[in-house]
């Protein structure tokens, strides 16, 4: 939908930003309405919104995605979306997700527990610390667009991951003597934009990565992906939490998300060069692909914006050559 590379950061940064409007907007509303009707009549005009919702969905007109002819079985036809994730990129963006699991799974799982339980405040606090992580959320998801204008997606992703990390010690290390109230809001914010920072870029990383046929599914096979580290976190969270503590689940979390940015470092290559160079043995004198390429004894060398596709299956650093 979106081509230009500006307006479609943009929409990444909206889409980040209506993500947290409604996690803070929509439990206010809930309550409010609590307040002047019944459960029964709430689940009935939550019914209503979704079918007003879906009315809008479907007035909306989309361009009609070009058809793709898939060959093999089911399971071949699954596993192309994961094979595009060779992309070293793409394989650091899953240890990225990683370390934003772990981040997330301490927001969702352990803020009630940590406001409630250890700080004995009221419910109204939990969405104030809630609202705490939403708000540096929005605030790094509304900066995002002027930032990646200037740097690259690996310069803001990668720092924002490291710190990460470095809010789940500093938090540890101010609790130490117990629970506090001003470091979880402070913690929590701090959460908010590096997780924002992380995940807002993450379509830019696969629409370079995959040609335009591919994209849908290399954005499944990365949804897929990016929840079994939510698979992994989210019981930790809770388990470890109820059976050792939110403090030592806090340094167990932070090593985890540590542990995810150090693999997407050593697999992220520094400089990420969109055009590469590269060979075809095997495709035909006069393919469209190869025009104006001439041959030589290793094949046809030539150079462009290179994703993986069915003439480029596999990516540079992964194989010597590409062959069709």
């Amino acid at each position: 939908m979106l081509p230009a590379e500006h307006d479609y950061t943009r929409a990444l940064s909206m889409s980040r930003l209506a993500y947290d409007l409604e996690n803070l907007f929509i439990p206010a509303l809930a309550a409010a309405l609590l307040s002047l009707v019944t459960y029964n009549w709430l689940f009935a005009g939550t019914s209503v919104g979704f079918l007003a919702f879906a009315a809008l969905v479907v007035s909306c007109v989309l361009p009609k995605p070009a058809p793709v002819e898939h060959t093999g079985r089911p399971h071949t036809k699954a596993a192309s979306g994961l094979r595009l994730f060779w992309v070293p990129r793409l394989r650091a963006l899953l240890a990225l997700d990683l370390a934003f699991a772990a981040s997330g799974a301490m927001i969702t799982v352990n803020t009630v527990v940590l406001v409630r339980d250890h700080l004995h405040r009221t419910a109204g606090d939990v969405s104030l610390a809630r609202g705490a992580y939403g708000a540096g959320s929005m605030a790094a998801a509304l900066t995002l667009p002027r930032i990646l204008k200037r740097v690259s997606d690996r310069a803001v992703m990668l720092p924002a991951a490291f710190a990460l990390p470095v809010v789940f010690a500093a938090y540890g290390i101010a609790t130490s003597e117990g629970p506090s109230w001003p470091a979880l809001l402070a913690a929590w914010t701090a959460f908010g934009a590096a997780c924002s920072a992380v995940l807002t870029p993450t379509g830019r990383l696969i629409r370079c990565s995959a040609a335009s046929a591919d994209l849908p599914a290399a954005f499944a096979a990365r949804f897929s992906l990016s929840h079994s580290c939510w698979l992994l976190t989210y019981p930790l969270a809770g388990w470890v939490a109820s059976a050792a503590g939110t403090v030592t689940v806090g340094w167990m979390l932070g090593a985890i998300a540590m542990a995810g940015t150090l693999t997407a470092v050593l697999i992220w290559p520094a400089p990420d060069m969109a055009r590469l160079d590269h060979r075809h043995h095997h495709l035909p004198p006069g393919h469209p692909h190869l025009a104006e390429v001439r041959l030589t004894s290793d094949g046809y060398p030539h150079s462009h914006d290179y994703v993986i596709d069915h003439l480029h299956p596999y990516w540079p650093a992964m194989r010597r050559t590409a062959r069709p």
